[in-house]
């Protein structure tokens, strides 16, 4: 059953993660008390809980803003994300049993689905889903906490990427490569297939960096 807590700590992830918060907003914790309903007790808990995963940064005296990340750092994050999905994908085409390809077959249709609906907000959360399966499809789970718990970390940047004119379908169409290389037990192809998706660099690393005081502005709430 998901605490009171673990609900606080989603909703104020998820804003975050959309720009709703954005990249070095102070957060009041009077403020988001109010919002929510609550004491200023479990926001303050829950700050503490989102810097613990790396989306906040708590200064001493000075209180708690959402965390930044700078190109460099940006490309090293991704550098790793897409080494820990490589392996995921590796280790699901070895793994994954045959109820596990019909979850991945599943996803990979939302996924379409939203890209033929030209919602990005949709492919996004459906995006997510579908990378999970594969953390899932591993079948081990400390890769799947620890690549995961990158992914949330990552969660504005990624959102942000599919805004980019033509990059959902690009996603769509290297998702599709993904899935034909692990229902073909073919994992070191989905390992390089997926390194390649997650990877950021060249055109799209230039893309996101101009995109990137939309996320500053909070230009990423759904509307």
């Amino acid at each position: 059953m998901t605490s009171r807590s673990e609900i606080l700590r989603e909703k104020i992830e998820e804003l975050i993660a959309v720009g709703a918060l954005a990249p070095g907003q102070h957060l009041d914790e009077t403020e988001l008390a109010a919002r929510f309903g609550v004491s200023r007790t479990p926001i303050r808990e829950t700050l503490i809980q989102l810097a613990s995963m790396g989306l906040v940064v708590i200064r001493p005296r000075r209180g708690a803003v959402v965390a930044e990340l700078g190109p460099h750092q940006l490309v090293e994050m991704f550098e790793v994300m897409s080494e820990l999905e490589a392996t995921c994908s590796r280790l699901a085409a070895r793994r994954m049993t045959p109820e596990d390809h019909v979850r991945l077959l599943a996803a990979h249709q939302a996924c379409r689905e939203a890209r033929d609906a030209s919602d990005p907000d949709a492919y996004y959360y459906q995006n997510e889903a579908f990378h999970e399966v594969i953390y899932a499809g591993s079948h081990n789970q400390f890769l799947f906490e620890q690549t995961r718990n990158l992914y949330r970390r990552l969660r504005p940047y990624r959102r942000l990427q599919l805004r980019v004119r033509g990059r959902v379908g690009a996603s769509w169409d290297e998702h599709d490569a993904v899935v034909q290389a692990i229902l073909s037990g073919d994992g070191e192809k989905a390992g390089q297939l997926t390194r390649g998706h997650v990877m950021i660099q060249g055109q799209r690393f230039a893309d996101l960096m101009a995109s990137l005081p939309q996320l500053a502005a909070g230009a990423l709430v759904p509307s």
